[in-house]
């Protein structure tokens, strides 16, 4: 945990100098050279961390040795905090001197000030920050100076390759069947892989499958059993088991292969690897192998590609079982998506099983029952994890009274030493592989009670505002990346996923209690970071929670919830819920405040915002069911501000003009903000916005012109043309993803320019949007309606034509006489089409002919009388080898008709078509599963062969419209 500090700060202390240089910014004046001195000494110190952190686990000195540099490491990212707080509220004041509330174009601000510019009112604000890092300087030289004494040994290592030796115990194939539980499937499983070879994928002859899941869990467990069971004997000639650990020596594996096959007493006296490969390859040529390599780290090909050659040499049928705890290490070697194995948890059953083999060993029956109960209960404190049970089954073992029994169970049982040791050492070495900034990231969730639904959106934001993902633009690309390496490590489970695009995308996660208890550990080890205080109020709790993560949390304890002198370090705080008397006063000494959670406090208050307008280093403030009836102009101070959550704010009219000074914007997320009127009318300078979250804003009836310069929009959810507005507003805005409801008001007037104005948006253009709702309406003029023509409406929606990407259709309120053509284009990627009220459609188009449509609702077309045989989009194509059937709804899963109260008859296939489609073996709507047809009063039968055709194999249930005949 020190080394990601002291990371961050190397990075930022880096970065100043560099902006002095780059931008000859006389920065504080007197303290560049300690300033790059501190930056040489940290670099140096990070070298020993390594070996520091090893030996603080057991050594108290190292340990508060590392405590002091931690501390004061922190200190130094307070005072750079302070000195860019300084700059930007110089940079504020100024410009409110100026009269510049809005500053113009021209006028560009960098987070330093020129140094011409650089005499703040009061010298001594600049000369304070001086002699902070003065003093902090002098107290790193005290600490540094102690470190000769610990005997620290240097590593230069890259973060992502330990150079540590692996303390690990080295594996063997032996295993005591007797004391296996609970992995009868997974077994059965892998040994039917490793002798069918159903769906290996091989390589010449060598197949690769892969144990994935995180420390602990039993995977070599899992691989032993496999290796010793009888089929796998019999099915190879040669069975072969490699511990490979950390690091990964390519000679030292040969070799072992080598010795394990020939049986030798010694290993080949060489360290050449051109040597060793050529004893490897004589040695398993031609011979049906199984090797296991256990416990493999490594992602770096290069060093298991000449393992990887010899050993397609083997005899045809050849396997190689990995187990590791990285999926990225399984796809590096081979392994394809279907034979890696993700090894699960044991139930509270199979733990009960295995904790009470070694706790009731030695015991009588008597004696057995007596602990049966509360022994069981402890087990379920293992979540599954078998090291877990075996650890306490061991911690028990000598515990003779029930008391001693329930002191574990209602005790912090993963703080005593016994399990941290024996648990925590296998997930350190998961831990040590990680990157400092993935330390970080993984040890903050700890934060989060257990058993939380974590959001990875949410997580990513935080791990941003705490600066473990750096200052570059690309964050939410880089967190979404660190995410993936924790996730593929086993460290977070229970996945929810949703679809973005044409991807599926993690979407939520918890973590495993013990994982939980360990990335807790991580942070409880590194003992007190910031001054004490002495405040009666705060409870230890609010203050440890301080001290660990620089965050307050989950402050639900806190009615009158204040900040003393020993929080003000904090650098993301929620208070939820808990500002019913307005935001504290004291808020503002929170300098260093990058993400504010204010929601659901209803304020009430016209200047309830104007208190947090002054933390200028804010980057998230969500405000959202706050009540709120104005934001103040001084929101545009906050001008590092990433995402400003306003939802649910239904009393706000309007958006202040200030508010595009927010350059950094990238989220603006003004949902359900009902009595919101109009957007700033500078909204173009917000050049950095992706998101313009606005569904349910149905006051918003004008966009402003710069709206269509916002080239970056990534999301906007609903689009108005009421008063004014223009669908060629979205013509360049072909970033726009996932899914747009545009709202098409017809009004009286020239219907030409409407349809060019549709075809201006150029949706085709749009190869993103994957949901798209078109809803329609007609204005009215005192009182009375505005009719337009059928020719009118349909034209619109040709001009409409989507990007064929589009996956889901939704049309509402359409009254033109006939859908487009473009809806049915075989090139059409839709899954799902509604159509809702609309009215005016006389008949269906062949949507049958959509190779991926799954859903089809039709629901009040008020005017629909027949549906024909061409609804099913059926073509026959002859040949003189064969006739075929094209079309049919070939993936439909659902169809819904409702309310469509003059439908009076279903077009039933031929019988030619039926023989036909019985002598091909080709079924419509093979996939149905749901048919729906309610209040469909003058509907009387339904076509009886195509009913046979679609009900041959599934069973249907039709709903509603009870004078239908049932098939």
């Amino acid at each position: 945990m020190v080394d990601a500090i002291v990371s961050v700060v190397v990075e930022r202390l880096a970065a100043t100098l560099e902006e002095q240089v780059r931008k000859e910014i006389n920065l504080v004046r007197g303290v560049e050279n300690e300033i790059r001195s501190l930056s040489d000494d940290l670099k140096k110190v990070r070298n020993v961390l390594e070996d520091a952190e090893k030996k603080g686990y057991k050594d108290k000195s190292v340990k508060d040795w590392l405590t002091r540099l931690e501390n004061t490491t922190y200190e130094m990212d307070d005072v750079l905090d302070e000195w860019n707080y300084s700059v930007l509220k110089f940079r504020i004041e100024q410009s409110s001197d100026d009269h510049d509330v809005v500053p113009p174009k021209k006028k560009v601000w960098s987070s330093f000030i020129p140094s011409p510019c650089l005499c703040f009112k009061k010298v001594i604000t600049r000369h304070a920050i001086a002699l902070k890092i003065e003093e902090v300087k002098t107290r790193f030289d005290l600490i540094l100076a102690e470190q000769a004494r610990f005997g620290f040994h240097e590593t230069k290592s890259q973060p992502n390759e330990p150079s540590h030796q692996s303390s690990r115990v080295q594996t063997t194939s032996l295993i005591d069947l007797e004391k296996v539980c609970g992995r009868k499937f997974d077994s059965e499983n892998l040994v039917s892989k490793l002798v069918g070879g159903g769906g290996i994928e091989e390589e010449l002859g060598v197949g690769v499958l892969s144990i994935v899941g995180v420390g602990g869990l039993g995977k070599t467990t899992l691989a032993k059993l496999a290796y010793n069971d009888s089929r796998v004997e019999k099915h190879f000639e040669l069975r072969i088991w490699i511990c490979v650990s950390d690091p990964f020596n390519e000679v030292e594996i040969a070799k072992g292969i080598v010795v394990s096959v020939k049986k030798l007493d010694n290993p080949p006296n060489t360290n050449q690897l051109e040597m060793v490969l050529q004893s490897l390859t004589e040695t398993i040529s031609g011979k049906k192998f199984l090797l296991v390599l256990d416990d493999v780290w490594t992602e770096d090909s290069t060093k298991w590609e000449p393992l990887r050659i010899c050993l397609k040499g083997g005899g045809l049928g050849s396997r190689i079982l990995v187990t590791t705890r990285n999926e990225r290490v399984a796809v590096m070697m081979g392994c394809v998506k279907n034979d890696i194995h993700h090894l699960g948890h044991l139930s509270h059953e199979e733990c009960w099983l295995l904790l009470s083999r070694i706790a009731l060993s030695g015991k009588s029956e008597n004696e057995r029952e007596k602990f049966q109960n509360i022994g069981r209960k402890i087990a379920n404190k293992c979540k599954g994890l078998p090291l877990a049970a075996k650890t306490l089954g061991s911690l028990l073992q000598f515990k003779n009274s029930v008391e001693a029994w329930d002191n574990v169970l209602n005790s912090e049982i993963w703080e005593l030493e016994e399990v941290e040791d024996d648990i925590f050492r296998h997930l350190l070495l998961s831990y040590k592989e990680l990157s400092p900034m993935l330390q970080r990231c993984f040890s903050y969730c700890a934060i989060y009670p257990k058993d939380t639904v974590i959001s990875v959106a949410d997580i990513i934001k935080i791990w941003f505002a705490m600066g473990y993902l750096g200052y570059s633009s690309d964050w939410e690309v880089r967190g979404r990346e660190y995410f993936d390496k924790l996730a593929m490590r086993s460290l977070f489970q229970d996945f929810s996923k949703t679809s973005n695009l044409d991807e599926d995308l993690i979407k939520s996660f918890k973590m495993h209690d013990i994982i939980h208890d360990f990335a807790q550990f991580l942070r409880n080890n590194v003992g007190s970071r910031m001054k004490e205080t002495n405040c009666q109020t705060c409870s230890p709790l609010l203050v440890s929670q301080v001290e660990k993560y620089r965050s307050l949390f989950f402050t639900g304890e806190l009615y009158d919830p204040h900040f003393c002198d020993g929080l003000t370090s904090v650098r993301l705080l929620s208070l939820k819920g808990r500002c019913f008397g307005g935001i504290p006063k004291e808020i503002g000494k929170l300098i260093h405040l990058r993400w504010l959670y204010l929601s659901s406090s209803h304020f009430m208050a016209k200047d309830a915002l104007k208190s947090i307008c002054k933390l200028y280093n804010l980057q998230f403030l969500l405000v959202e069911m706050c009540d709120l009836t104005e934001i103040p102009h001084e929101i545009g101070n906050l001008t590092k501000l990433k995402e400003l959550n306003l939802s649910s704010n239904r009393l706000i009219e309007e958006l202040p003009e200030s508010m595009c000074n927010l350059r950094e914007l990238e989220s603006l997320n003004i949902k359900s903000c009902e009595g919101l009127v109009r957007l700033p009318q500078g909204i173009h300078r917000l050049v950095n916005l992706k998101h313009l979250y606005n569904k349910h804003t149905d006051s918003l009836k004008q966009y402003p012109q710069g709206l269509a310069q916002l080239t970056s929009l990534v999301t906007l959810k609903e689009f108005h043309n009421q008063d004014g507005n223009k669908l060629g507003l979205l013509k360049n805005l072909n970033r726009l993803s996932n899914s747009l409801q545009l709202m098409i008001e017809l009004n009286s007037g020239d219907d030409s320019a409407v349809v060019e104005d549709a075809r201006e948006a150029e949706l085709r253009n749009k190869t993103r949007i994957r949901n798209l709702r078109i809803m329609f309406s007609e204005s009215t003029m005192d009182g009375e309606e505005v009719v337009k023509e059928a020719s009118a409406w349909n034209d619109i929606l040709d001009a409409l034509e989507p990007h064929p990407n589009l996956r889901e259709l939704t049309i509402d309120e359409y009254k033109g006489s006939r859908l487009p053509e473009w809806i049915v284009s075989p090139l059409n990627q839709l899954t799902s089409i509604k159509l809702f009220y609309c009215e005016c459609l006389l008949s269906l188009p062949p949507l049958g002919k959509l190779p991926l449509l799954k859903t089809l609702w039709i629901i009040r077309l008020t005017e629909l009388e027949f549906v024909g045989r061409e609804f099913l989009g059926i073509t026959t194509t002859t040949s003189s080898v064969s006739t075929s059937i094209i079309g049919g709804f070939p993936k439909l899963e659902e169809l819904k008709f409702g309310e469509c109260s003059k439908w009076k008859e279903w077009e039933d296939i031929t019988a030619e078509e039926e023989e036909e489609e019985d002598c091909e073996g080709v079924s419509i709507m093979p996939c149905l599963t749901r048919l729906t047809i309610r209040n469909c009063e003058a509907l009387k039968k339904l076509p009886q062969r195509l009913m046979r055709k679609v009900s041959s194999s599934k069973r249907l249930t039709i709903r509603g419209s009870d004078q239908l005949i049932q098939v």
